[in-house]
């Protein structure tokens, strides 16, 4: 395979310690692909970094070359340790970021079997102890995506991103644990293996190209005794959890360790994409380190925990502390002590009492004591749950652990749920699911008014709100005043609908007042629906003044008079009453709408024509008797 050369020849990188690349979405068909790439600050020649590299991308169906993309260097960052008291001078590692957005069109991304990245340079670190030949030894980056558009729909995908990078070394003999895990931004399900790292065709004679070549490249040749699966040895060897990413190893020997992780991501149990992460691992001889260790006790009482024996039962108004205190041979330790759900999520224990302090030095006691305890409102549902106390050291190059898992059940105080009655139309007796609202019909121009009360048996503090679906009550004329307070909340509803009201189309209104309570772990709300719709104000069907008067003096039904005529309201007024004779003539006629009519003398049959300034009129008759 030809290979074609950068001009002039970059400086070979003899201590590139591993990478990754990285491609993420940004929007519509733009991406931004990354090499992140980890550098050795103590034996790299500043003249090795690179101002920029070339990213290849090529179809996985036919191997073809799609395009190359210039990578340029915009980041520099030094990798921190877990403990920085724990850095030694022989390890500082460099992180080094190239990047480019670019362009993913669908029309040229569309193959299904999708898509690959890589980056080729050379050479690694040449005191490596697990490949033959490390100073001539080179790296492929490489990352597989999938199309861009499947079935006719855009089809978005973000690498899985491995993190953090690895800044510790290892001790011999000492459980080396370390968290590769990954973060997907679209949710993936990500599974990780151990796998060898790729050499691809770079060499230490041609460290770096003008473009990648396409796959498949070669990989590094293991030294005698070492494998894929065997790594790094010891007891256990290096390995990955396939769920979690954690990486663990107890090495036996000591020197420098190439390792490949890869991360493959799944969607609807398909596989669409993978990152390979290439590292190393500095394994050295460590003071010795003694293991913290802890005891538990339920506050106050005399016995300790036994873990796998006993069982706290966490009830109310009982105890619900536990004392806990944790020690550590090493003079001068300074110990942590935190707590980890194993199987259950909501409500964790919260420690009182501080949970940090030092042991054994000038001054320091030789035992810590802390408390923690466990919430009102943790409810196993029956359940036995677990929770993991850890108390760890601040030994190097990882601080060394004890871990208790303390078994408990919890339950809740009982709560009876609040009630909420009201004024408004009564609920049906068996309420439905999904039941309609309770209707209240307001005239335009009148005021509708109703109370409603809120009343709890275990005096929790009681809060009555009310909200309209879709809009402001005060805008609507509608206003809602509460008195809250522990155990008894009322409430008064007022609507007047205004001239805004009457003008609206909006004539249906729904209004939800509802009744928390504030205290229980589980509070139980109360709610009541109510739809009020507008309707006209009073009509003529409505309107019925007396049709017979007898002006006889004797003070009753002497005149006529129409107290019940409708209100004058939103600029509509009373304009005036006529009264005719049945032939026609004009016998009375006034513009007070607290007009009074006798008739006196004038016995017979009259009609009266009643006008407002809106145009409305209202008729009928009235007969005048002796």
């Amino acid at each position: 395979m030809a290979l074609a050369l950068v001009a002039p020849l970059a400086a070979s990188a003899t201590h590139i310690v591993g990478g990754e690349l990285d491609l993420q979405h940004k929007s519509g068909t733009t991406y931004t692909l990354s090499l992140n790439l980890y550098f050795d600050a103590i034996n790299g020649a500043p003249g090795a970094l690179d101002p920029q590299l070339t990213a290849s991308i090529f179809s996985k169906a036919t191997n073809e070359r799609i395009t190359n993309v210039v990578l340029t260097l915009t980041s520099k960052t030094f990798v921190n340790y877990t403990s920085p008291a724990c850095a030694v001078g022989s390890l500082s590692t460099r992180k080094l970021v190239y990047t480019r957005d670019l362009t993913l069109a669908p029309a040229l991304y569309s193959n299904p079997a999708g898509y690959y990245v890589a980056v080729e340079r050379c050479c690694r670190n040449v005191t490596i102890s697990n490949i033959v030949n490390p100073g001539g030894a080179a790296q492929a980056f490489y990352l597989e995506f999938p199309a861009v558009v499947r079935n006719g729909a855009a089809f978005i995908d973000s690498t899985p991103r491995i993190f953090p990078p690895l800044g510790d070394y290892a001790c011999r003999g000492e459980l080396f644990y370390y968290d590769f895990g990954g973060q997907d931004p679209d949710q993936d399900s990500l599974a990780y293996d151990m796998v060898t790292p790729l050499n691809g065709f770079t060499t230490s004679v041609l460290p770096s190209v003008a473009q990648a070549g396409s796959a498949p490249y070669p990989l590094i040749q293991w030294s005698a005794g070492r494998s894929i699966t065997n790594q790094i040895p010891g007891s256990p060897a290096l390995g990955i959890d396939a769920r979690t990413g954690r990486l663990t190893v107890r090495p036996a020997s000591l020197g420098l360790y190439v390792f490949g992780v890869r991360c493959s991501e799944y969607r609807r149990g398909v596989k669409i994409g993978e990152t390979r992460r290439d590292f190393q691992l500095f394994v050295l001889n460590c003071p010795t380190n003694a293991t913290p260790r802890l005891q538990v006790r339920a506050t106050g009482s005399p016995a300790l925990y036994r873990p796998g024996r006993d069982t706290l039962r966490l009830v109310p108004g009982g105890n619900r502390c536990l004392t806990i205190r944790y020690t550590d041979p090493d003079p001068n330790s300074v110990l942590t002590l935190s707590s980890r759900p194993v199987n259950f999520t909501g409500p964790t224990p919260l420690f009182t009492t501080s949970r940090t302090g030092t042991v054994r030095a000038p001054g320091a006691p030789d035992t810590l004591t802390t408390t923690l305890c466990f919430p009102d409102c943790i409810d196993t549902q029956g359940k036995v749950y677990l929770l993991d106390l850890i108390v760890a050291d601040n030994g190097c190059s990882l601080p060394r652990r004890d871990t208790l898992r303390v078994a408990f059940t919890a339950t809740l105080a009982p709560n009876a749920a609040p009630r909420l009655t009201s004024t408004f139309p009564p609920e049906p007796a068996l309420p439905l699911p999904n039941a309609p609202p309770a209707v209240v019909r307001v005239a335009l121009g009148s005021r509708y008014t109703a109370t409603l009360l809120g009343t709890d048996a275990d005096r929790n503090a009681l809060t009555l709100t009310a909200t309209g679906d879709g809009f402001d009550l005060a805008a609507r004329g509608m206003r809602f005043t509460a008195q809250n307070g522990p155990g008894e909340a009322t409430g008064l509803f007022t609507w007047e609908p205004n001239c805004d009201a009457g003008r609206s189309t909006v004539t249906s209104l729904t209004v939800r007042f509802r009744l928390t309570e504030t205290g229980p772990c589980v509070p139980i709300p109360r709610e009541r629906v109510v739809r009020f719709e507008l309707v006209p104000e009073k009509d003529s069907a409505a309107f019925r003044p007396p049709n017979i008067i007898t002006p006889n003096g004797d003070t009753k039904n002497d005149f006529l008079s129409m107290p019940d005529l409708p209100a004058d309201f939103c600029g509509r007024s009373f304009a005036g009453i006529t009264i005719y004779s049945r032939w026609g003539q004009v016998v009375y006629q006034s513009p007070d709408r607290n007009f009074r009519w006798g008739g006196a003398g004038m016995a017979g049959n009259y009609f009266y024509l009643v006008s407002y300034t809106d145009g409305r009129r209202f008729k009928g008759w009235v007969e005048v008797k002796p």
